[in-house]
């Protein structure tokens, strides 16, 4: 399956899911790089589509995904945004990213952040780039997986 049927494939997969639930809606699909990109206006099951934590969202996409790798398709990685909720997410995580990196930059001691989902951790590697003198690391495994902001070290 090529990319162009790809995208096609899991739109059509993603609108099949949400008529399942008596949702009868146009997804919006693109890809950007990589990923496929599909994006579910807002509605009033806004809710549950997105779960609590996003959590149904992410199971949403992990079973766009896996179709999409059984069918060996050329683009398997699938986001999907339900009424902007995942720009949003972003947007409030950025702006509690930088309250960190005042309280790193204030206290001079690193900071363990919550545990959180891999694409939340990127948001938070991302705002600390623009801190040239902070830096951040992963640490942990599975759930317990968090991001560690601390000022870097200089070598004398």
């Amino acid at each position: 399956m090529n990319r162009d049927e790809s995208i096609r494939y899991a739109k059509k997969y993603l609108e099949d899911i949400l008529s399942f639930f008596g949702l009868n809606t146009d997804v919006t699909a693109g890809s950007d790089d990589e990923v496929i990109e599909l994006s579910v206006p807002s509605t009033h099951l806004n809710g549950f589509l997105i779960g609590q934590r996003g959590d149904t969202l992410r199971s949403l996409q992990f079973l766009v995904s896996t179709t999409l790798r059984n069918k060996q398709a050329e683009l398997h990685r699938v986001n999907i945004d339900i009424a902007g909720y995942k720009k949003q997410r972003a947007e409030r995580l950025a702006k509690r990213a930088e309250e960190w990196v005042q309280q790193v930059l204030e206290t001079g001691e690193a900071y363990s952040v919550q545990p959180m989902n891999a694409a939340d951790r990127r948001v938070v590697h991302q705002v600390i780039t623009e801190h040239p003198q902070l830096e951040t690391s992963s640490e942990g495994e599975g759930r317990d997986r968090h991001v560690v902001i601390r000022k870097k070290t200089t070598e004398d």
